[in-house]
């Protein structure tokens, strides 16, 4: 029996980009297509298969571990950032902002999608989902720059709307306007999430 199963979910990326230096700016720079290595993308910041450890994984290692790189993309949603604008008041908020790898447009709540979730191209080119992605204020930083006074109000609104970080399964090149189909794990959720997450 397959373990992910295909769905009637489909979404199609409307833009690609990376970060060339994440020391000098989260800004990504646009790209019409790329070849997704097993690394990455070449030529960005977050590539590689390999990363040190962060902020966002301190419960299991110590800061500038090294650990497998499941994060070697962040995939936002344009539903997900037309809303944030609007929380934010913004005419848009673009991608390039976010430091955003892809951004796709069709799959509803986009961030929530399950983890280990696939999305695989019409020419089999397969992301593998980690997890959510959690709003930063380095991305604050860059909007105060391109809107000056409305960086500060970035990470509530975009709360539950920043997409989300993935690697890649199967390489292939990603092209502006292809169409991605979102599978799913056949797996219920797990009965005692809430009480671990809730735990003393």
């Amino acid at each position: 029996m397959p373990a992910l199963l295909p769905t009637k979910f489909k979404g199609r990326i409307t833009w690609l980009g990376l970060v060339p230096d994440r020391s000098s700016s989260l800004k990504s720079s646009k790209l019409a297509e790329a070849f997704a290595s097993f690394s990455g993308f070449e030529g960005e910041a977050h590539a590689g298969l390999t990363r040190p450890s962060d902020s966002r994984v301190l419960s299991q290692h110590p800061r500038d571990t090294e650990i497998r790189n499941v994060r070697q993309f962040s995939i936002v949603s344009s539903e997900d950032l037309d809303a944030v604008a609007k929380t934010m008041r913004l005419e848009r908020v673009p991608p390039e902002w976010l430091g955003a790898s892809i951004e796709i447009e069709g799959i509803p709540d986009f961030t929530h999608i399950p983890p280990s979730s696939r999305l695989q191209t019409q020419t089999g080119t397969t992301l593998v989902v980690d997890m959510e992605n959690r709003p930063c204020n380095l991305v604050a930083k860059v909007i105060e720059d391109e809107a000056p006074s409305f960086g500060k109000a970035f990470k509530a609104a975009a709360h539950g709307r920043r997409g989300v970080t993935a690697w890649v399964e199967r390489e292939g090149v990603l092209r502006v306007g292809d169409t991605v189909t979102l599978h799913v794990p056949d797996q219920p959720a797990w009965r005692h999430l809430g009480a671990a997450r809730n735990q003393e």
